[in-house]
């Protein structure tokens, strides 16, 4: 039972607001502690955690790289870089992110694009971009739905879209619990072929929904009645 005294640790560092890395850390070593085993195993075992894991820590790579990036004006470049495209609008800059994030979803390729790595530096600056181009400086309201609409499409796309890939862990989970449970023969191939009517409605749902933002973005920018936020231009 004491070394339960680790999940105290975790309690105790969150509970003061303590760097959460550190917490997590702390504890996995007060419970190696005391459960026995010496420095050397214990440091041990944080690297073979960080190895057999290391999918899901590799953004520890990513994330600095992105900050220098960004640091050195990604997202300025990306403005940019859309406004040259004179009939790309924000809506359709998203429709667009929308379909090849599912496209890539689908066929495995789910960490190509991410929030991480291409929302946040890279498409929601875009959208902004075409927005402003259209419509003008944007408010404070406007920047956030254009941003919570680039989210959105990094989200529908893949969510909708990995279960088209045969080797997706929900796929497989499902066809080994069906074939052991009922004793049936239930191929992966059965279950993505099901999800590709779901994935076009998404995809149609969703994308017109982006198409919309272009309306919404004028209607907000040309409203009777509205009224201007600092540093906005209302046509």
């Amino acid at each position: 039972m004491i070394v339960l005294l680790g999940v105290l640790v975790v309690v105790l560092g969150f509970a003061t607001r303590r760097n959460p890395l550190l917490v997590v850390g702390a504890a996995g070593i007060v419970t190696g502690l005391l459960g026995g085993l010496s420095p050397q195993r214990v440091l041990a075992a944080f690297g073979t955690g960080f190895a057999s894991s290391r999918s899901v820590t590799i953004f520890v790579i990513t994330l600095p790289v992105i900050g220098l990036l960004e640091h050195h004006g990604l997202q300025e470049q990306a403005r940019r870089l859309i406004t040259r495209f004179a009939g790309l609008t924000a809506g359709r800059f998203l429709a667009l992110y929308l379909l090849l994030r599912q496209i890539a979803a689908a066929v495995g390729l789910n960490n190509v694009f991410g929030h991480a790595q291409t929302v946040r530096p890279l498409a929601a600056p875009m959208a902004e971009g075409a927005a402003e181009r259209r419509h003008g400086p944007l408010g404070e309201k406007a920047r956030e739905k254009v941003r919570s609409f680039a989210a959105s499409a990094d989200n529908v796309g893949l969510f909708f879209g990995e279960d088209v890939f045969l080797a997706v862990g929900s796929i497989l989970l499902i066809t080994g619990f069906v074939n052991t449970t009922y004793h049936t023969h239930l191929e992966p191939l059965q279950l993505a072929l099901w999800a590709v009517p779901t994935a076009l409605c998404a995809l149609a749902i969703h994308g017109w929904r982006l198409l919309r933002l272009d309306r919404q973005l004028l209607a907000g920018a040309t409203g009777p009645g509205r009224n201007a936020e600092p540093g906005e231009n209302v046509k």
